[in-house]
């Protein structure tokens, strides 16, 4: 296919992944995060540049002025497009381009640029000389035709594929994209909903839910694509290098002013009702990770681990009406843990109907992390009768998933099927649901439903105890054992941290 500027599609990707082994040969960006941080910017300034002069274009139209966010010598075609001396080109990003872009301000999408550049050192190339030859690629696409952006935007999720693949850091930010369709095709998100992740790292649910829409509705009006685009997707970031990657990711995929910001999203007090809530969250919330005193104290629980303040965040962050509904990734230590995890999950239970628990197998986040996970599913209004599980067997002949045997779509098919079927019979359910009864909502040997009395009287306890596997089937797995033994030494560090720093507040 001949694409706008008279590439074939074929000849755009091969150009880009030229890019790449530029980059990748310099001396600046020796290592896959590096050439793609470096590849991110520069297509995030040229599409930023493609838009500024279709939105030009269209206020012109409509006899209204408009104010580029970069002008003068900060303009695309000022600088990338200059024969510099080598070296001239770097001092001039170093000195004028990137402390402009990081002093932007006057308006949310201004300070989402600056967001991208600033608080870290921007990786640029040592050599001015593969900076022109990666320059002339970058220019060549047009942002305005959507072939070349369907382009670049498969061969950036190969790239974010590539550095989940090959750098265990992405995993804090890149969730395997399988997992993200079946999410997001549970959910289901319909026009007209706001759709939040208070985790973006790289964007690929907020991402995947523009192009379920976009499926959904080929033919949408001014006006709805105007709200597809500016009031409907919403994200926060913590850290500067999956901020960029998110924020070009959700921008490729079609979203041209996405609502993400750079900010670390348990700072945001929850105790009351927040200012702004939202009809759907879809999110892998960071697991593994500590949160200080101050901000454990926005906390109706305040706990250290952040999976559980994420849990607290987002069911108050979820709107209280009928329909609103949320997909999200959990470690199993959610799931079995007590204390203040099963005072969250009592609430949880209580306000919410936790209707869907997918189980998957150890694996399913690999090479980055075997920690075993599942997904919950839950919406209003609460409460929750009873809950679907769904155990993801392993393909046969495997032990685990890994980076060579990753997991895929195909291995959600049976998930997806059942779970239709529950879908439509969950609607049926009686005010009360004794244990007895749940059990005739599912016959599979991988499905079944538990009652929430059951969960009760288990403590809160949301492990998948599949009641079809014999006494032999139900022993763990080595790979099980260690993983939670994995995550019970967690759990004894943050008693033991807790502790510690209560003694360093002066209590005994």
């Amino acid at each position: 296919m001949i694409l706008a500027n008279g590439q074939t599609r074929q000849s755009l990707s091969n150009d880009l992944w030229r890019a790449c082994d530029i980059l990748r040969r310099d001396n600046n960006c020796g290592g896959v995060m590096e050439y793609i941080e470096h590849l991110a910017w520069l297509l995030f300034l040229r599409f930023l540049d493609a838009q500024e002069e279709a939105w030009e274009a269209e206020a012109a139209l409509s006899g209204k002025p408009y104010t580029r966010i970069l002008e003068g010598e900060l303009r695309w075609a000022s600088w990338a497009r200059k024969d510099w001396p080598a070296d001239d080109l770097i001092q001039f990003i170093h000195t004028r381009l990137i402390p402009a872009l990081q002093g932007l301000s006057g308006g949310p999408f201004r300070e989402s640029v600056a967001a991208i550049f600033s608080e870290r050192n921007v990786i640029v190339a040592a050599s001015g000389y593969n900076l022109k030859d990666v320059l002339k690629i970058v220019d060549a696409i047009d942002f305005l035709s959507q072939e070349d952006i369907h382009t670049v935007a498969h061969v950036y999720e190969s790239l974010l594929q590539r550095l989940g693949n090959e750098n265990k850091v992405a995993g804090e930010f890149y969730t395997a994209r399988p997992v993200i369709r079946f999410m997001v095709g549970l959910v289901a998100p319909r026009l007209g909903e706001t759709i939040y992740d208070p985790a973006t790292g790289s964007g690929g649910f907020l991402a995947e839910a523009f192009g379920y829409l976009r499926q959904q509705h080929p033919n949408l009006t001014i006006e709805q694509d105007e709200r597809l685009q500016t009031q409907t997707f919403y994200g926060s970031e913590k850290k500067a290098l999956p901020y960029l990657l998110g924020m070009m990711n959700v921008v490729l995929h079609g979203v041209a002013r996405p609502q993400i910001f750079r900010r670390n999203t348990l700072e945001e007090p929850v105790k009351t009702a927040p200012a702004r809530r939202y009809d759907i969250v879809l999110t892998n919330p960071p697991f593994g990770g500590t949160e200080n005193q101050q901000i454990q104290e926005n906390f109706p629980v305040p706990v250290n681990a952040t999976e559980l303040l994420f849990l607290q965040h987002i069911m108050k962050k979820l709107k209280p009406t009928a329909g609103a509904r949320c997909g999200m990734v959990m470690p199993e230590g959610v799931l079995f843990r007590g204390g203040a995890f099963a005072t969250v999950k009592k609430d949880l239970l209580e306000q919410f109907n936790l209707h869907t628990i997918v189980s998957l197998p150890p694996g399913a986040f690999a090479p980055y992390s075997d920690v075993k996970t599942a997904l919950l599913f839950f919406e209003r209004p609460g409460p929750t009768r009873a809950t679907w599980y769904y155990e993801l067997p392993l393909p046969e002949g495997l032990k685990k998933f890994s980076k060579g045997s990753p997991i895929q779509d195909a291995h959600f098919d049976e998930a997806r099927r059942l779970w239709l079927d529950w879908d439509a019979r969950r609607k049926t359910l009686p005010e009360h649901l004794a244990a007895e009864e749940a059990a005739h909502y599912s016959t599979e040997p991988n499905a079944w439903v538990t009652s929430a009395e059951e969960i009760r009287e288990r403590g809160y306890d949301l492990s998948a105890r599949n009641p079809y596997r014999t006494a032999a089937d139900a022993l763990p797995t080595p790979l099980e054992l260690t993983a939670r033994l994995l995550e019970r030494v967690r759990e004894l560090h943050d008693i033991i941290e807790g502790l510690h720093e209560k003694l360093g507040n002066g209590e005994e």
